[in-house]
């Protein structure tokens, strides 16, 4: 016996979703662990480094398991006929037409709903994961004040490639307010109680790294401005040191003290509340105020 194992990820037309992907490891770990060889087919777009269907010698295979996903459609279909000589098994599929050919192609067919019996729970259910941390991403815009000193570009291009072979989970993170659209905030405080759940924020917005400390949570800041500006500004304040500066030549990032900074940060949550992040030392800008208008006591009042 050998088995492939397919879903919707395994199709170069598929999609590709975390329950879909869960589901067909699921299988993959319930099989080896009866000592059963399996292989994973995946799309070339998800994963180019395979094995894709057009890669797998069908000749190979005693079994095509399809796991999860609706069971529909002209790509499902043509597993049947590329893999006519295995034993097909749909499980943890949702059957939406039972007369459906490609529901009809399969020898067994054990849905999670819709195959007229209760419903089961999904496969991905089943399957544990590691652990991640979560990583807020605040990225500033073009910011044309700084004129020829600006390299938000080329930072946002960098800085984004090197978060996404991280192994984290990235949360867009905008610090605009807005009263009509869902996916922002529309108060500081919604905007805060994100924040407060993150593990990290990296930014290049100077209130993604504010908003971010005043929460006791470390912050990855990089000023994309060449010869530093308000981001830098800002970390010196709170006597921050997780400070990336951009380059004037190229790249403008420093990889290694991205690494460095990064493995600090997330070294422990409490990485943040270690640090007197508001020194002494350092007035607050409204009691400066306050002292301009000549509306604060002093000691002596």
């Amino acid at each position: 016996m050998r088995v492939l194992i397919t879903g919707w990820p395994s199709f170069l037309n598929g999609e590709a979703t975390a329950g879909d992907v869960l589901a067909m490891e699921a299988v993959r770990d319930a099989l080896e662990g009866v000592g059963v060889p399996c292989d994973l087919a995946w799309s070339p777009v998800f994963r180019p480094s395979g094995p894709s269907l057009a890669e797998t010698d069908p000749a190979r295979y005693t079994h095509l398991v399809f796991a999860c996903g609706p069971v529909s459609g002209e790509q499902v279909q043509r597993l049947h006929e590329r893999y006519a000589h295995c034993r097909r098994i749909a499980v943890g599929v949702s059957v939406i037409d039972p007369e459906d050919p490609a529901v009809l192609g399969f020898h067994e067919v054990l849905a999670r709903d819709g195959g007229g019996e209760e419903p089961r729970l999904d496969l991905a259910a089943e399957l544990s994961v590691p652990d991640v941390p979560v990583v807020g991403v605040a990225l500033a815009p073009g910011q044309p004040e700084y004129g020829g000193r600006r390299r938000h570009d080329r930072v946002e291009e960098e800085l984004t490639a090197w978060l996404n072979a991280r192994d984290c989970a990235r949360v867009p993170l905008d610090t605009r307010l807005d009263l009509y659209g869902w996916r922002n905030a529309s108060t500081p405080a919604q905007a805060e109680a994100l924040i407060r759940r993150l593990d990290l924020v990296v930014t290049t917005r100077l209130h993604g790294m504010v908003l971010a400390l005043k929460n006791g949570v470390p912050a990855l800041a990089i000023d994309p401005v060449e010869g530093g500006a308000k981001v830098g500004a800002q970390a010196r304040a709170w006597g921050w040191p997780a400070l990336v500066t951009v380059r004037s030549g190229e790249p403008v990032l420093d990889v290694d003290e991205l690494e460095r900074q990064w493995d600090w940060c997330l070294a422990g949550r409490a990485a943040a509340a270690a640090w007197d992040l508001r020194p002494v030392s350092t007035p607050l800008l409204t009691e400066d105020l306050l002292d301009v208008l000549e509306l604060r006591e002093d000691e002596a009042g």
